[in-house]
């Protein structure tokens, strides 16, 4: 197992991410400039095709190796973390510095298409569903969006070896039996109900446990893994029957990062630490350590006020979640009560207790 130098890879990411791009809400418009500066010596653009709402979704392509991959983000309008991140890794293919040997290793070896924004309507809506209020990532079998067509007819001509999904998961996740959120959590998609350990499953959990020993090395604690149920109609699994298999990065919450630029990163490093781990092993083989990643918990709030006076000799907790709103083409954070009662075993990211000074923020 080959595990990228962390300390070198801090130094590369302070000065060379992609610091055009930041905040939560990212618009075709953020994006669309930075398309066109990439060098046409080493990537090659194109327009797959049009939205609902006749917004462009492009196409990338970038290597010309054996090995065929594919990236999408934002098949949810409102999970942008994931195109921070391929935005970072087009960073590191046209400056890679001191890991020039590592980049033409991936450039030699593989032929990567990537669809940065695939739901450019959601996006501009902040919205997880496309302007038809159809939920991309259940639309894998009825393919009644332009959008799922696309992403279809893509894999089809593209026939690739891995697929890489990236999402952006809830604050409510917990790395199971921690205080820990779940900062990235992994997700090898089941192909059939039972959850069924086919050889191309063991092939995606391999290069996972990969991904997840560099961010241990970073993060430890942090990082979960996503439920394995199987959802008929959702794309991962559906890719992932048809014989691609098919990584899914959920980006989810660190401290006081609810504009997650400190999560892109980490997502960053995962996916370029994937990427290597397809080309280093011929074979994948080296699942079982999958198994050993937390599950996700559901064990956190975005804020808990403890121990709140509600009557006179009568106390609880009060839970609050953030909810994001576009106002005035600003997105902006509302807080809204979600439970009360005996939060005792959940965690807030930020917590208040009435009954001692001063407040706790995690």
């Amino acid at each position: 197992m080959k595990i990228l130098e962390i300390a070198a890879l801090e130094n590369w990411y302070k000065s060379n991410f992609q610091n055009n791009l930041s905040g939560r809400r990212i618009l075709f418009e953020d994006i669309s400039p930075l398309l066109n500066n990439l060098k046409s010596s080493e990537f090659e653009k194109s327009t797959l095709g049009y939205s609902e709402k006749n917004n462009p979704i492009c196409k990338i392509k970038i290597g010309n190796g054996a090995k065929r991959i594919l990236v999408w983000s934002q098949m949810h309008g409102n999970e942008s973390t994931g195109t921070k991140a391929i935005f970072d890794l087009f960073q590191f293919f046209e400056n890679p510095g001191m890991f020039q040997v590592e980049c033409q290793r991936i450039l030699d070896n593989c032929t990567i298409w990537f669809v940065p924004m695939l739901n450019p309507d959601g996006s501009d809506a902040f919205t997880r569903v496309n302007s038809n209020n159809i939920d991309l990532n259940r639309d894998a079998v009825a393919l009644k969006a332009k959008e799922s067509k696309l992403l279809r007819s893509v894999l089809e001509e593209f026939s690739p070896h891995f697929c890489f999904n990236l999402h952006d998961q809830r604050t409510i996740f917990n790395v199971e039996g921690t205080k820990n959120p779940a900062t990235i959590s992994f997700l090898a998609p089941s192909e059939d109900l039972e959850r069924t350990l086919t050889k191309g499953r063991k092939e995606t959990m391999s290069v996972i446990v990969e991904m997840n020993a560099l961010l241990e090395k970073i993060i430890p604690g942090h990082i979960g893994r996503y439920t394995d149920e199987f959802y008929p109609t959702a794309t991962g699994d559906n890719f992932q029957k048809l014989g691609h298999n098919t990584i899914l990065i959920e980006a989810g919450h660190y401290y006081h990062d609810y504009k997650r630029d400190v999560v892109r990163k980490f997502n960053f490093y995962a996916l370029l630490q994937g990427l290597l781990s397809i080309v280093d092993n011929p074979v994948h083989t080296n699942y079982k350590p999958y198994f050993s990643i937390p599950n996700n918990d559901k064990k956190c709030f975005d804020i808990i006020y403890r121990n709140v006076k509600v009557a006179e000799g009568s106390f609880l907790d009060i839970a609050y979640q953030y909810s994001y709103i576009v106002k005035d083409n600003e997105l902006v954070l509302e807080k809204e009560e979600v439970t009360r009662g005996n939060l005792n075993g959940f965690i807030g990211h930020e917590e208040k207790d009435f009954k001692r000074k001063p407040p706790k923020s995690i």
